[in-house]
């Protein structure tokens, strides 16, 4: 599953790459287009595509069902939304353009565990689908309440590897009108480093930024210099925290018991990594080299490091730590037992399961990137999502005005 390309390769080698989604955008959730001029919601139904009366519709609709977007720009009060249902998390984001940035409006995250028992089983479980069902209804309603212009709905590691995980896509969009994009790893990491690469630490020297997800973590090696990072390399392992856990299994009876798990854990990562380390290793002995983590390990981590009571996005969210403080912090994390784990601020009943093979994959990259720093980002595909959506609308304005300019030219 490991993936070797660079998203952004170069389009010579020939190769047939894994399929790149085209979907920039989210419609089910909108009042279907209908001739006669009436809304599917006069049946009754309560999906969520169903809108309001007077709410309106953000965007035309051609009477194919196609989505176009509104020759007029942006509206004010209107907002962009970005949806990734992870292998543990599903988050939404609601935000509406500041400039050239964002300001959110709306956000939601909750625990699913969608990919619980994949790596066993090969298959989502119902009890994994009807949590992360659950999860997505609130959402859709969020969508609904929001006059959202562009949205995108996307799932990674749990959907790709589940063979149940297209039909859990269709029974998706059947029961909340949410069409979620099953993305390749390749785009996955792209949309991480799209939306955290401006809270790299900075510096001259080649610059690493990794997500650590569910049931993937992706490498990207970034070309040092410039506003927008070139990736030169990349790597995605099918190890999460998820799938990490349920693979090596949760004997944490003694201390010696925990230690050889988490071992056993970091044997299995760095084995994965290995290909990447090698192609990599160069550039890793350079000077100044930088690193960036986004997940909810890292942040959890930064947490335990500036001994918070509670978990602080605005004190998390572009800090600076020490290498060596979160190895440390993994160590002792990887020899507590799921009772201590659970008593410690802002790792609870939730994190405190899967935190340890978190600790062993961040120790892994430590190990082939030896940043003395480390940079923690909460944040990734979502906001990468929305700055691609905003782009690309900003660049579909700027030709609607330029073909508008160039009529008015040739009429005069």
């Amino acid at each position: 599953m490991a993936a070797a390309h660079p998203p952004d390769a170069d389009k010579k080698a020939g190769k047939k790459r894994g399929r790149r989604s085209g979907k920039v955008a989210d419609f089910r959730y909108k009042r279907p287009f209908r001739h006669d001029g009436k809304s599917d919601c006069a049946k009754g139904q309560t999906r969520a595509h169903c809108q309001s009366e007077n709410q309106g519709s953000p965007l035309n609709q051609t009477p194919n069902g196609k989505p176009q977007a509104a020759h007029n720009g942006h509206r004010p009060g209107e907002a962009y939304a970005a949806l990734d249902l992870g292998t543990n998390n599903c988050r939404l984001l609601i935000a509406r353009p500041s400039g050239k940035d964002f300001t959110v409006i709306d956000a939601f995250s909750r625990v699913v565990k969608l990919g619980e028992n994949l790596a066993t089983t090969g298959k989502l479980s119902d009890e994994a689908m009807d949590r992360a069902l659950g999860a997505l209804s609130v959402c859709a309603d969020k969508l609904r309440r929001r006059k959202v212009r562009l949205a995108r709905s996307v799932a990674t590691e749990a959907c790709r590897r589940a063979a149940n995980g297209p039909a859990f896509i269709e029974r998706v969009r059947n029961e909340t009108g949410i069409a979620l994009d099953i993305i390749t790893a390749e785009e996955e990491a792209r949309l991480a480093v799209l939306g955290c690469h401006i809270l790299l630490e900075q510096g001259e020297g080649p610059a690493m930024i990794f997500d650590i997800g569910g049931g993937s973590t992706e490498l990207v090696l970034l070309k040092p210099g410039g506003k927008i990072p070139r990736i030169i390399d990349w790597q995605s392992v099918p190890w999460g925290v998820v799938s990490l856990t349920d693979t090596v299994g949760r004997g944490e009876n003694n201390r010696d018991a925990r230690m050889a798990r988490y071992a056993k854990m970091r044997e299995i990562v760095s084995g994965s990594f290995a290909p990447f380390a090698d192609r990599i290793a160069d550039a890793a002995t350079q000077d100044d080299i930088r690193l960036l983590g986004t997940s909810g390990t890292v942040t959890t981590l930064a947490s335990l490091h500036l001994e918070l009571p509670h978990y602080d996005r605005k004190a998390v969210d572009g800090l600076i730590v020490p290498s060596d403080a979160m190895r440390d912090i993994s160590g002792s994390l990887s020899a507590m037992s799921p009772e201590d784990r659970c008593t410690l601020p802002c790792i609870g009943n939730d994190r405190a399961d899967l935190v340890v093979a978190g600790c062993a994959i961040l120790e892994s990259i430590l190990d082939l990137w030896p940043a003395e720093r480390l940079g923690v980002a909460d944040r990734g595909i979502r906001e990468g999502i929305l700055r691609s959506l905003m782009a690309a609308e900003r660049q579909s304005e700027r030709a609607l005005k330029a073909l508008h300019d160039n009529r008015i030219g040739k009429a005069e």
